[in-house]
């Protein structure tokens, strides 16, 4: 088992190009350095995720999501009805800014986003002073881990530590929808 690590310690090992796992709302996530192309490399090369598919990113406030959206690209009520969504396990598809990177968005014009109300979470990303990758903590195709024990050995030799924590208690992973067009695209 990996070394557990407080919000302050995980954020340290992402600044140091680590990936690390850490509960949501409702699965545990991998988590890394967004900027870090090499970083989101090895996420990937730990997961068997495809890089074409993109990653959401996860932040406290939606402060720590501007480097990356282009939230004035939304219609004024489509911008309403995410933020009013937020903080919560909404996760939504919005315009990617010209900054953000390729290895996030994959082969999309939008990037997924989502401001989180779970303590840790928030806690994580404000003690990496923004917003961080959120993919669930499993091997691609696998059922994603609701519990810390629930978690693949095989994948928790390959990350660099656990946060210490438990999931909101939510049934399934967030919601995922278009903010252009209001679509529901994983219920």
């Amino acid at each position: 088992m990996p070394t557990v690590l407080t919000p302050i310690q995980a954020a340290a090992a992402m600044h140091a190009g680590g990936v690390i796992a850490y509960p949501t709302e409702g699965v545990w996530g991998l988590g890394c350095n967004p900027m870090d192309d090499a970083t989101v490399t090895r996420l990937l090369t730990i997961k068997q995720r495809d890089i074409a598919k993109g990653l959401i990113l996860i932040a406290a406030d939606e402060q720590q999501l501007a480097p990356y959206v282009d939230l004035d690209a939304l219609p004024r009520e489509r911008l309403m009805e995410v933020r009013v969504s937020w903080p919560g396990p909404n996760t939504w598809i919005v315009p990617a800014s010209v900054s953000a990177p390729a290895w996030i968005t994959g082969v999309h014009r939008g990037i997924a986003v989502r401001v989180s109300a779970h303590p840790d979470v928030i806690a994580l990303c404000n003690a990496f002073e923004g917003a961080i990758v959120s993919t669930s903590a499993n091997l691609a195709g696998q059922a994603a881990a609701r519990r810390r024990d629930e978690l693949d050995p095989s994948l928790l030799a390959d990350i660099d530590g656990v946060c210490a924590g438990e999931t909101g208690g939510r049934s399934s992973p967030s919601v995922i929808r278009d903010a252009l067009s209001g679509d529901v695209l994983r219920g």
